[in-house]
């Protein structure tokens, strides 16, 4: 039995999907490939198949992953990918597969790609925004949390960013912390910054990349 991660592309109309949705769209593609996937036993077995780190809904993702456990140790990669895109739809494309070599345990930041604008103002407003939000000591923002809701500062998840002005909108690459024990979602970012300003944000936003601590991609 072999341990496998199944890369994909998540985006179009399936950006809209919860990762609940995902989790079974995924799970029936597996069904119907007739893979030799490893499947749970019991009383009701179904494929067997965990997410690294669930992407938020309305994202798009571009190196999202899905890890799998092989029957037949020689079954081919090229296969996999063939099948499963048969049965899945156009917002998803698996487009690698490879054996699994970090746990997922070790993610500990994520990558973005944040567009933002303002109707009717221009790109160099909203660049100027960013980095004077970015340029503070603390962003405090409140977070829910099981207990409710309480004012964190989101600034020490801020690893590495870059603010870009392009045509019609802000362009924010950043990296923040991620994982089972510290994740900061861009949208706190972007409620921060309209705290800050007043102003009502459109943003597209696209996850890259996952790291662990050293900032080695995530494979």
């Amino acid at each position: 039995m072999k341990n496998v991660r199944i890369w994909f592309k998540k985006d179009f109309e399936c950006r809209y999907i919860s990762h609940l949705d995902l989790n079974r769209t995924m799970l029936r593609a597996l069904h119907k490939s007739k893979i030799p996937i490893w499947h749970t036993e019991g009383f009701n077995p179904h494929p067997f198949a965990t997410f690294p780190l669930p992407l938020s809904l309305g994202f798009r993702g571009v190196n999202e992953c899905m890890d799998v456990k092989l029957e037949d140790d020689n079954y081919s990669f090229e296969e996999i990918i063939e099948r499963l895109n048969k049965c899945l739809p156009r917002g998803i494309r698996v487009f690698d597969v490879t054996e699994a070599v970090m746990k997922a345990g070790k993610i500990a930041f994520a990558s973005f790609t944040v567009n933002l604008s303002i109707s009717g103002k221009p790109s160099r407003l909203v660049c100027g925004q960013l980095n004077a939000l970015l340029a503070r000591d603390t962003i405090e923002i409140e977070k829910k949390s099981k207990k409710g809701f309480k004012t964190v500062d989101i600034k020490p998840a801020v690893k590495q960013y870059t603010v870009t002005e392009k045509f019609d909108f802000a362009c924010l690459e950043i990296i923040l912390a991620a994982g089972s024990s510290d994740n900061v979602n861009p949208n706190l970012l972007i409620s921060a910054l309209e705290e800050m300003t007043g102003e009502e944000y459109e943003a597209d936003i696209t996850r890259n990349d996952l790291f662990n601590s050293e900032l080695e991609k995530f494979r």
